[in-house]
């Protein structure tokens, strides 16, 4: 049974689960850069984790910014992939933020881009890198 818990970064427990995830996924996996994927909006940031029979198998978040709502660092376990996790995350974090009313935007990589169109993202502009990944910017068309 998947569950998907949210949690500010002031719960310290769930937010190293998290952080283990996002190393993991981004660091062992994607070979970025330690320092650049935990960054200084993490104590700003609503945090996630999704529990699948209570083993935590993915993470995301979200921040306010001048711009809206970013989406940020959405990562499931390799060994859990295709198994509607990351979808299942997405919806959570959807059905959070869109009350707000603000434009919710994401950095997506090159290879994320169908996933989130598939939920009503558009590309918004020219690729770039970051973390020496190719990224769009992506904006929740719905």
């Amino acid at each position: 049974m998947l569950q998907i818990q949210s949690f500010p970064y002031s719960d310290q427990k769930n937010y190293k689960t998290a952080l283990q995830i996002r190393t993991r996924v981004f660091v062992d996996e994607q070979n970025v850069d330690p320092f650049i994927e935990q960054d200084a909006h993490e104590e700003d940031a609503l945090h996630y984790i999704a529990y699948l029979d209570e083993l935590p198998v993915g993470a995301a978040r979200w921040r306010e910014t001048d711009r809206g709502i970013k989406l940020e660092r959405f990562a499931v376990l390799k060994e859990y992939r295709n198994r509607d996790i990351g979808s299942r995350i997405l919806k959570q974090v959807m059905e959070d933020v869109l009350p707000l009313g603000k434009e919710i935007y994401l950095h997506a990589q090159i290879r994320a881009i169908r996933f989130y169109e598939k939920y009503h993202f558009e590309i918004s502009g020219e690729p770039f890198e970051e973390a020496e990944i190719i990224h769009y910017a992506m904006v929740f068309k719905g």
